[in-house]
């Protein structure tokens, strides 16, 4: 693994691409970046990260959004910190090496590099299982109404959540430790590919079948103690529909990223390859950018949500 030497703003993932740049020019030290102005960066991430905290103070405040759902959404917001907090580091740190408030000290540099690399794969990983047990929540919620309590019980989802952080959290050390090995690269892209798939089948699947089945329950109209009513099948299907544009955005954002990922597994020395590194910079952005979307769609698509959010911003302005 190759250190953030010479102030170049680089995640241990790209440092496969320098490496693999001064491998077919030994001439050339670095690929020059497309920058970013530093000050764009500190405003994103501190926008992102101020919104991504209103959210999970508005669920945990509000007891009509303790919800299996909510709690996934809760996490997914926590998630999405974690990238404005990584990167505001990393921005911060590079600010104060440019400016000798710090000294350039190697393996301090190296240290803060690989905790920043561990906490932008540590949101990826979770944001992308958080996502998943959304769509399986979605998908228990519009097919298996009458059951979902039985299904998704308090139990389960602490477990889940405990789970996906505890594993997301080991597979990020364990891809940075083992960095230098493409298979690492290569077992990151097949997750994001699967996890894709795996949501993309469950989604088309809800929206299928999802006028038969709220049709069906509306013939069963008969007060099931613990099922739901047309007019909450309705709303499960909009928080379907709510989780469907969050997958979109994220696959618009993480794209690149991924696409990127490819590219040094696959043609890390081709001119064309190495012209696409160049923008990673901008694929930061997009990847900040989806953090500060997410709070947006839950507010828009959630009216309990952006009450809620409505009345803390108006507490905090008195």
């Amino acid at each position: 693994m190759t250190p953030l030497t010479s102030l170049q703003p680089d995640i241990n993932i790209t440092n496969f691409t320098v490496q693999s740049a001064f491998e077919a020019n030994p001439n050339a030290t670095t690929i020059v970046h497309i920058e970013v102005p530093k000050g764009v960066f500190l405003f994103l991430c501190l926008l992102s990260l101020l919104e991504n905290i209103l959210v999970v103070v508005a669920i945990a405040k509000n007891h009509n959004l303790h919800s299996p759902m909510y709690y996934f959404v809760c996490c997914l917001a926590a998630s999405d910190m974690l990238v404005s907090i990584s990167n505001l580091i990393e921005t911060l740190i590079l600010i104060f090496l440019r400016h000798a408030v710090i000294k350039h000290n190697i393996p301090m540099v190296k240290m803060m590099d690989n905790i920043v690399d561990t906490l932008i794969l540590c949101s990826l990983v979770t944001s992308l299982s958080f996502l998943g047990a959304i769509a399986v929540d979605r998908y228990v919620t519009i097919f298996y109404a009458l059951r979902y309590h039985n299904i998704i019980t308090q139990r389960r989802v602490v477990s889940a959540i405990i789970g996906i952080w505890l594993a997301s959290t080991a597979c990020s050390i364990i891809f940075i430790v083992f960095s230098d090995s493409h298979i690492v690269i290569l077992c990151l892209i097949g997750f994001f590919i699967f996890m894709m798939v795996l949501m993309l089948g469950l989604y088309i699947h809800m929206f299928v079948l999802a006028r038969k089945h709220c049709q069906m329950i509306m013939s069963q109209q008969k007060g099931v103690r613990r099922g739901f009513s047309p007019h909450q099948a309705a709303a499960k299907l909009r928080g379907a529909i709510t989780l469907t544009i969050l997958l979109g955005i994220f696959f618009l954002c993480w794209g690149p990223f991924f696409l990127h990922l490819t590219l040094i597994v696959s043609c890390p020395k081709n001119p064309i390859c190495l012209e696409y590194f160049k923008y990673f910079r901008i694929t930061l952005v997009l990847m900040i950018f989806n953090s500060i979307i997410d709070p947006v769609i839950y507010a828009f698509r959630s009216r309990e949500l952006r009450r809620t959010l409505k009345d803390i911003v108006l507490c905090c302005s008195h």
